[in-house]
């Protein structure tokens, strides 16, 4: 099996549409984690993304059989995707005179919409999530004809993603670890059959988000399992099961898998800007993430030195600009340069100075304030830290030593995405109320249908919507009930994801009376 896969990445035929892309030095990250980090620039392939490679591969050994067979001229493959494989497949086609169909969900980002169509595929807009364009582009294959070029699940796809680490190795061979990112992987079982291969000491780690780990959930199992919900930020590498072939592959050939948060991949987006002027998308940049995580970790016990070569992968830069939004106000948590915090403070004069000066001078970078009561107010504060997790100990330390409530919400997802905007909500009675987290698509009628089906029936408490760019958006929403009972056989029917967060604290703190 490796032999077939190593002749396959030796011989593939992808620059005729990829191009080699640089490894570079990040000089500033390297000073700060005390070694080498290099990063391997796949968003400069004319999709800016490493996706061209596998889906090249992949069409090209198709237009040989229909060349040879006479039909290249009727020949038509068709995929689905939201993002950098749709690109991949469209350009390939057309270079290779293919003709190809991309079903796209109607959420996808006119964006990329339009970049697909600018590489000459003929887009089909069906369903409102990736699973229903996949199915629906299944189906027409299955009907017309035409051939379905998976995502990743594919042996000719994988060894055209393992061209990344043939170029490499040849770029850098005296790497100690090189951090792949991981969705579907494709791309982590192509590099890494390729990598162990001809460095065999070469550590192979594979990085997934946290609300997305796939991988993880599949070495734990010993095989493919399919998660129940996955993070929708990176949502490039949001796969729910990873593919069967890939597995085997990471099973043999990958030495570890490093989780890390969107709060920490914000934070390698950060990085990349400022050591290379460039901007990743959140996948691109997930590989990086890992790095850092596993740099930290390792320097501490001394596995990690200044001669140490560790390379990612940044896999893609087709971004959604309005994500930089979140970007921007989650990078500082991800870095640990600020946490966020609840805490109760008497209601009187004086009290928020008081405060501060329990802080020694630190500066404050958010304060949220609503009255609780004639004797205690809730406030929503995000202090600036200069020194870590170290100064993160010396606040909550001096909290304590003056006698505050308090909560630390650094790692609390639903009070830095919903609660910190929404502090002094309250109701102005005591009401029964439950408490829902959905995932919303992003197209038009979803909000009626929604209210259409839930609102008259049932009085909506709350209600907070976020969108960052991406086809689906974040929803947090109250209804006056008494039991979850009373209304979760309509959530289901509804058919969006959801979670019950009425036993969130941020939710308790601020949003609810008494």
């Amino acid at each position: 099996m490796q032999q077939h896969y190593l002749r396959e990445i030796l011989l593939s035929p992808v620059y005729q549409a990829a191009v080699e892309t640089p490894l570079q030095t990040m000089p500033k990250l390297s000073k700060r984690l005390g070694c080498q980090v290099e990063l391997k620039r796949e968003d400069h392939q004319p999709v800016y993304s490493f996706k061209l490679r596998g889906a090249f591969h992949k069409l090209h050994k198709v237009a040989a059989k229909a060349t040879a067979a006479g039909t290249l001229d009727s020949t038509r493959v068709i995929c689905a995707s939201a993002g950098n494989h749709a690109q991949g497949v469209a350009l390939s086609a057309s270079k290779l005179g293919l003709h190809a169909t991309i079903v796209m969900p109607i959420t996808t980002p006119e964006i990329k919409v339009s970049a697909v169509r600018g590489f000459g595929g003929n887009v089909l807009l069906h369903g409102t999530a990736f699973d229903e364009a996949n199915r629906h582009a299944i189906e027409l294959a299955k009907n017309t004809g035409a051939i379905y070029i998976p995502p990743f699940d594919d042996v000719d796809v994988i060894a055209g993603q393992g061209t990344v680490a043939k170029e490499l190795l040849t770029q850098n061979n005296q790497l100690s670890a090189v951090f792949i990112p991981v969705g579907g992987g494709g791309l982590l079982a192509g590099m890494a059959v390729y990598i162990k291969a001809v460095l065999p000491n070469v550590r192979v780690i594979g990085v997934e988000p946290d609300d997305a780990a796939c991988l993880e959930a599949a070495l734990k199992a010993g095989e493919p399992v399919t998660l129940d919900r996955v993070g929708l930020f990176a949502d490039g590498v949001a796969v729910k099961r990873i593919g069967t072939e890939n597995f085997k592959l990471a099973q043999l050939f990958c030495d570890e898998v490093v989780t890390v948060s969107s709060d920490e991949i914000c934070a390698a987006i950060k990085d990349i800007f400022e050591d290379l002027r460039a901007v990743a998308e959140p996948a691109g940049a997930l590989a990086l993430a890992g790095l850092k995580k596993y740099a930290q970790q390792h320097s501490q016990t001394g596995d990690v030195t200044e001669q140490t070569q560790l390379a990612a992968v940044l896999s893609g830069a087709n971004l959604n600009f309005d994500t930089l939004r979140y970007v921007s106000e989650r990078c500082e948590l991800g870095e640990k340069k600020e946490a966020v915090f609840a805490v109760t403070i008497p209601e009187e004069k004086g009290s928020f100075r008081r405060f501060c000066q329990t802080l020694g001078g630190r500066a404050i970078t958010e304060f949220n304030y609503r009255y609780a009561s004639d004797n205690k107010a809730h406030i929503f504060v995000g202090i600036k830290l200069r020194n870590g997790a170290q100064e993160l100990a010396q606040v909550t330390q001096a909290l304590t030593d003056a006698g505050y409530q308090f909560q630390d919400l650094s790692d609390d997802e639903l009070a830095k995405l919903h609660v910190r905007h929404m502090v002094g909500g309250m109701p102005p009675r005591l009401v029964n109320e439950q408490v829902y987290q959905f995932n919303f698509p992003e197209y038009p009628g979803a909000l009626m249908n929604f209210l259409n089906t839930l609102g008259e029936k049932w009085n909506i408490t709350l209600f907070h919507y976020r969108n960052h760019g991406a086809a689906t958006g974040d929803v947090m929403a109250g209804f006056e009930i008494a039991e979850p009972s009373e209304i979760e056989g309509h959530l289901e029917a509804l058919g969006y994801p959801y979670q019950l967060v009425s036993g969130n604290s941020s939710y308790k703190t601020f949003l609810t009376a008494g």
